[in-house]
């Protein structure tokens, strides 16, 4: 289903997200489109506000009787596809879509380059931006950074698009991006999706969908019965690191001495959108230095706040996995750090983070739910007691940071973990952080 196919439909939303909120304003654009129905978990005093008109507030458990008298329900990602009432909402015959799945489709994928991974899809597509738009093209970025997706129905003066996609968005796309880049694939959202393998199946669905013209895949991650054309990243086939350097086997080189984004996982991301550039035909500067100097890190992730009494404190809220805590650490290779660690719980094994705690002779805090385990993870591995340390909230956490970090030392928030279980979303825990550490501070 197109954006422009829902003149004159009765819309029905579940949810009231940055995507839902984007369709209220683009709404106005087609005849008679209008939403007259809207599903929320929680009572929303601002449904009037933020859709405008006469809007029915229903709980999920009318969704299904409500939908019926709509002529399409568009969720926000954050709502399982496989919920049993939207399940049987399709049922019935009511398309479900999303407000991003609506603007591909409305675009057929035309010039859009679509990121996505299980980490790093965030800072790799804010690099090809930075690099695309560095070289002159025409670029705007959208999806889950930048801007949602269809409020580019309102700009005519982007010839490219690079758009972040979740998983939660891609389990129900129709029309894939032109261009599709998978950084990587772990365990991750695991409940939402049901199991580890319906989550690999949704995320590397993106390289099947209508519209798919070349894929830029890891040089690791396998993938079985892919026959796009495809461009592989950080090995000796591609774009790879070397000392100081990402290397292409045709002999382009540039130099990552002034790269701004710390850490090996970054200069894989940096290969990750060089390789996207390639396979969407498009040059970027043949003396990047200037460039990735320039390059700012997305919000929460790896956000230097500032040094205080000769220690650095990082917001890494956006870390909700094992592996994206684990390469937080080795970002920061020779410096003492005390690791801040733990959230909602998803059920996943905490012993290689363990592992890399203890390896490094990290100072580990445990907050939230899965606070415990982290620290039991480290216990099992090996490390000290007095490097063990667990926190009531993260008020708490950070006053014994404070305490345990020394000169020229790293505080690193990097949860591996959802903030659900004491925040709503990864930027209010990471905005709560800032504001503690530099809370007498000086």
């Amino acid at each position: 289903m197109r954006f422009s196919e829902l003149s004159g439909a009765r819309v029905c939303v579940w949810g009231l997200g940055r995507e839902i909120r984007s369709l209220a304003a683009q709404l106005p654009r087609l005849p008679g489109a209008r939403i007259t129905t809207a599903v929320v978990e929680d009572s929303a005093d601002d449904v009037a506000t933020t859709l405008g008109g006469e809007v029915r507030l229903v709980g999920p458990d009318e969704a299904v009787r409500a939908a019926q008298t709509c002529d399409v329900l568009v969720r926000s990602p954050g709502v399982p596809v496989g919920r049993p009432e939207l399940v049987e909402i399709r049922a019935l015959g009511v398309p479900v879509t999303t407000a991003t799945s609506l603007w591909l489709a409305e675009r057929g994928g035309r010039n859009v380059i679509g990121v996505t991974g299980t980490n790093g899809k965030s800072t790799t597509a804010t690099i090809l931006h930075h690099l695309l738009a560095a070289a002159g093209h025409r670029v705007r970025l959208a999806g889950n950074i930048g801007a949602p997706a269809l409020d580019l129905l309102a700009e005519a003066d982007a010839d490219w698009c690079v758009v972040e996609l979740s998983s939660y968005q891609i389990a129900d796309l129709a029309v894939g991006p032109h261009h599709a880049v998978v950084t990587n694939v772990y365990r991750d959202h695991l409940s939402w999706h049901g199991g580890a393998a319906a989550y690999r199946r949704d995320k590397l669905r993106l390289l099947g969908l209508p519209g798919v013209r070349t894929c830029t895949l890891p040089s690791d991650l396998t993938v079985e019965g892919c026959d796009l054309p495809t461009l592989r990243f950080g090995g000796a086939d591609g774009w790879h690191p070397g000392d100081d350097v990402v290397a292409h086997p045709d002999g382009r080189c540039h130099s990552i001495v002034d790269f701004a984004l710390r850490g090996r996982h970054n200069v894989l991301n940096l290969c990750a959108a060089l390789t996207a550039a390639d396979a969407a035909g498009l040059a970027v500067s043949s003396s990047l230095g200037p460039v990735l100097s320039s390059i700012a890190a997305p919000p929460h992730r790896l956000q230097s706040i500032g040094r205080y009494g000769g220690v650095e404190w990082i917001d890494d809220s956006i870390s909700t996995t094992i592996e994206s805590a684990i390469a937080a650490l080795e970002a920061f290779p020779d410096r003492p750090i005390v690791l801040i660690a733990g959230g909602f719980d998803r059920g996943l094994d905490y012993s290689a983070l363990g592992r890399a705690v203890a390896d490094r002779d990290v100072v580990v805090i445990g907050v939230g739910t899965t606070g415990p385990r982290v620290i039991e993870a480290a216990r099992l591995a090996g490390a000290p007691a007095d490097h063990r340390l667990l926190a009531d909230d993260l008020a708490h956490a950070v006053s014994l940071a404070r305490a345990h970090a020394v000169p020229e030392g790293v505080v690193l928030l990097s949860p591996a973990a959802p903030s659900f279980d004491a925040y709503p979303d990864f930027e209010a825990r990471g905005d709560h952080f800032t504001a503690l550490a530099r809370a007498d501070a000086g």
